[in-house]
């Protein structure tokens, strides 16, 4: 064995560019089917964290809201906007028949605070209705949200302080979110009391167009809406959709349908071209094999004529092969870890779609795929290779040779 792994090693070192242009082809391998799957299932995650974020069968915003972008942006992308309507309306909508459960929503676009680099959602609720996101603060935080506490996403920065200013106010953050790979990673969420004071204090500040026309203290962005038992949640949301003229209402279940597809259509395509690398990868592996194991034909006859058996020969070419196909993998796994977490948002805001990392015992399970199988591959292409040269007689290899 040590004879092997030796012989192995200074055989690298004699013929050391066709040594690294062999583990240039495994870390292409390697790399292709660490990050195909690392983006496959940060897209599955994310599409898990979308669903149970949104948490309603139903989706409420005013008709003002087209002007910033589908409802699932403000969740998905977090698009930020301020946009309400009126209590009318919410009336309306609450007497649909149908409705179990429903809770209202007040957005607020900040100004550009001292927490964040670019202005934030803030995101009122009110936690004697709320079914959204109370399960989810509950998560991390086991307290009560009392008038001027806040909570922020994942991706919001935690203040030194404990404090974050919005309109010449403080307010205390009680807890962080976990992280869900969507736009409510940039939101900040409190309770109807701190919100509405929020909205005075920028009606005061700021000429906002939007408050022109809103009664703060009884407007909403958002209705949420669950739907009784036995009724059909596309009846109800085109129910409301009919009889409250000046809202748009869009049922969960779309909403979750169309990310969806355009997960699957992703998914597949990666999937397509991270399969393609591998079967080309692999021809490629085989035909390298081939002609490096052609040109040592008189080698493998020399270490015949000493002694060496067919399984010695054997082993020495499989630890050159697992050697150049280690090293390779090493490589490939660090770059792709490297640009995994450094470009992890921006892969989910280029794709436009839900992105949450995997944890760390998936990330080891990739990664170790993503050694194992072109490190099989590459011993087996290896072993074939050498097997179909010393099928011939020691003689014949030297006669060949000769």
């Amino acid at each position: 064995m040590r004879f092997s792994s030796g012989l192995a090693l200074k055989n690298i070192k004699r013929k050391p560019f066709r040594a690294f242009a062999m583990a240039v082809l495994v870390m292409i391998l390697s790399f292709a089917l660490f990050s195909g799957a690392y983006v496959i299932i940060s897209l599955q995650n994310g599409l898990s964290g979308y669903k149970a974020r949104l948490g309603a069968d139903i989706i409420v915003t005013p008709n003002s809201a087209k002007g910033h972008g589908t409802v699932d942006d403000v969740f998905l992308q977090g698009i930020t906007g301020n946009y309400y309507m009126a209590k009318n309306d919410i009336d309306k909508i609450k007497n649909t028949e149908g409705i179990e459960k429903v809770t209202c929503q007040f957005f607020l676009t900040s100004a550009k605070a001292s927490c964040c680099s670019s202005r934030v959602q803030i995101i009122g609720f009110d936690p004697e209705t709320d079914f959204s996101v109370l399960p989810w603060i509950g998560e991390t935080f086991d307290g009560t949200i009392t008038d001027g506490d806040i909570v922020i996403g994942a991706d919001v920065s935690m203040p030194a302080d404990g404090t974050i200013k919005f309109y010449g106010e403080n307010y205390h953050v009680a807890a962080q979110l976990k992280k869900t790979g969507t736009g409510l990673d940039q939101a900040v969420y409190t309770n109807m009391n701190t919100i509405k004071k929020m909205a005075q204090s920028a009606k005061a500040l700021l000429s906002l167009d939007e408050f022109k026309n809103a009664d703060i203290d009884t407007s909403a962005s958002a209705v949420l809406i669950k739907v009784r038992d036995g009724y059909d949640i596309g009846a109800v949301t085109d129910d409301i959709n009919i009889h409250v003229t000046k809202v748009q209402a869009t049922s969960a279940r779309s909403m979750i349908s169309s990310v969806s597809d355009g997960l699957d259509g992703v998914s597949g395509i990666i999937g397509a071209l991270t399969a393609g690398i591998w079967v080309l990868s692999a021809a490629i592996m085989m035909a390298a094999f081939a002609m490096i194991s052609n040109e040592r034909r008189k080698e493998f006859a020399v270490l015949s004529v000493i002694g060496a058996s067919k399984k010695m020969i054997f082993s020495v070419t499989a630890f050159e092969a697992v050697l150049i196909c280690l090293s390779g993998s090493a490589a490939a796994l660090l770059m792709a870890v490297l640009i995994s977490f450094s470009a992890a948002g921006d892969i989910g805001e280029m794709l436009s779609m839900p992105y949450l990392a995997p944890d760390f015992m998936t990330f080891v399970i990739i990664g170790s795929g993503a050694v194992l199988l072109p490190l099989l591959t590459g011993v087996l292409a290896s072993l074939l290779s050498v097997l179909r040269i010393t099928k011939n007689e020691t003689g014949m290899l030297l006669r060949e040779d000769a």
